[in-house]
């Protein structure tokens, strides 16, 4: 179900990107000198283990506990995140309408949902638009590990 509330608030204020967003996910890893992840759920323990999990694969980790921090960490970062692994359901937001935005606002930012609802109407939405898996709760961090390091296995940063 949508929360027209939350809807309002996550629209985008243009169709623009964000100034300083690289549209081109294949820019070479010297653009800067760390990647960055950022990491939304709002149980805290998940957010820790995925954020452990993404530091290990040499990326810097953001974390927001909601639909609105997540779109305040985004609109506020002076890069463009490499990596967003969202929780599909969130205090503020149960639908893919955050992911919608966050595609919006990052379109060449690799995501990666989470869910423990994770129905194939919901899977063939989110593929649709854009994430490059669901990974359904409970899931092993090797799992996200593996979808998110580079071929053989180097670090990403």
């Amino acid at each position: 179900m949508t929360n027209p509330q939350f809807a309002h608030e996550l629209s985008p204020k243009s169709a623009c990107p964000p100034p300083g967003l690289d549209p081109d996910p294949e820019r070479p890893a010297t653009d800067r000198s760390r990647r960055t992840a950022l990491v939304v759920d709002d149980e805290a323990l998940i957010r820790w283990s995925v954020g452990e999990t993404l530091a290990g694969l040499g990326l810097d980790v953001e974390q927001a506990v909601d639909g609105a921090s997540a779109i305040a960490a985004i609109t506020e970062a002076a890069t463009a995140f490499d990596v967003v692994v969202l929780d599909l359901r969130l205090p503020d937001v149960n639908d893919l309408s955050l992911l919608r935005h966050i595609r919006t606002l990052l379109p060449a930012t690799r995501v990666v949902l989470m869910t423990a609802f994770g129905t194939a109407e919901i899977v063939a939405a989110a593929r649709g638009l854009g994430v490059i898996d669901v990974l359904n709760k409970p899931f092993a961090l090797e799992e996200l590990g593996r979808l998110l390091a580079p071929a053989g296995g180097a670090p990403l940063a």
